[in-house]
């Protein structure tokens, strides 16, 4: 979730040409988040998208919110109609980016932060007061950076003072033994007493594998984790079982922060083959075969521990 006060200072407002406004930086970080909203849960077009059910997502004010869906109206994502309020315009393609999204200081804080972290620059402990000079930030957005952070599960604070990094994949021992781990969860969870599928959430996965096979070749990195992170994590919530859920956040995290260290691009064969895979299952889940579906999942994570690398 997003840090809100709104009696600590924000930083001045960017403008945009043409669009006869302006934001700041915490409403283009919302605005961002909401690209995100529609890229991960690909809403129907013409479906209402509500300013109070954004800012309770993104545990922010709606004055915030409306700053940022206007700003995506104008590109073209929502529209408003007089007594609806926004509505879903059309969905971003696979790795598609607003046009004139200015880099939210947070976000780049937070990466820098991350990146830092993995490459060992800054150690697992650390305090407020270090953090804040080594970046050059203020306390009012350091503690926004800290409040996403632990959101994430990528940190907590200690007792007393000071923040603790979680732990992280650090070599491809690490690696192998997370997706063995992995292999006995994802495939235990298929088998939970609750295990229930979702055809909703189910159906709108198998649109956006499709939409990143269409065009494979423009899909980032960052864009494929999250779609790979959440197919996992899907799985574990049809589980019923907050412990699956919670184990499987936990490992996704763990890649994460190695991820901030190794960001390059992979092939786009690879993303289509990891997709193919992802499909496969889907079909299996879809016509209540879950023998089928736990038996491809278990050779898909098998597969994809020999490339010890961040996607699948």
């Amino acid at each position: 979730a997003l840090a809100e006060r709104d009696d600590l200072p924000v930083f001045a407002d960017i403008p945009f040409p043409g669009h006869g406004f302006s934001m700041n930086d915490l409403q283009a970080e919302i605005a961002g988040r909401i690209l995100a909203i529609l890229a991960e849960q690909r809403p129907e077009p013409g479906s209402r998208l509500p300013e109070q059910r954004v800012a309770k997502e993104l545990s922010v004010s709606r004055s915030p919110v409306r700053t940022a869906m206007r700003f995506l109206e104008a590109q073209g994502f929502l529209r408003s109609e007089k007594g609806r309020g926004f509505l879903v315009a059309r969905l971003p393609e696979p790795g598609e980016a607003a046009q004139d999204m200015p880099e939210s200081r947070l976000s780049v804080i937070h990466d820098r932060m991350l990146r830092d972290r993995a490459l060992g620059h800054i150690g697992q402990e650390v305090t407020e007061a270090e953090l804040a000079e080594r970046y050059g930030v203020s306390r009012a957005l350091l503690a926004r950076v800290l409040a996403r952070l632990t959101g994430e599960g990528l940190i907590e604070r200690l007792r007393g003072h000071g923040w603790g990094f979680v732990e992280m994949l650090e070599n491809d021992r690490a690696y192998e033994d997370s997706y063995e781990f992995r292999i006995v969860v994802e495939c235990g969870a298929l088998r939970a007493r609750h295990f229930a599928v979702d055809r909703t959430r189910l159906e709108t996965m198998r649109r956006q594998h499709e939409d990143i096979m269409a065009r494979p070749e423009s899909v980032t990195s960052e864009h494929w984790f999250q779609t790979n992170t959440a197919f996992h994590e899907m799985i574990a919530e049809f589980s019923g079982n907050r412990y699956f859920q919670q184990a499987i956040r936990h490992q996704n995290n763990l890649r994460r922060m190695r991820e901030y260290a190794e960001f390059t691009g992979m092939a786009s064969e690879r993303v289509v083959q990891s997709c193919r895979e992802h499909l496969a299952i889907i079909e299996a889940l879809g016509s209540g075969d879950l023998a089928w579906a736990e038996a491809l999942l278990r050779r898909h994570l098998s597969q994809a521990a020999d490339y010890t690398s961040l996607e699948e």
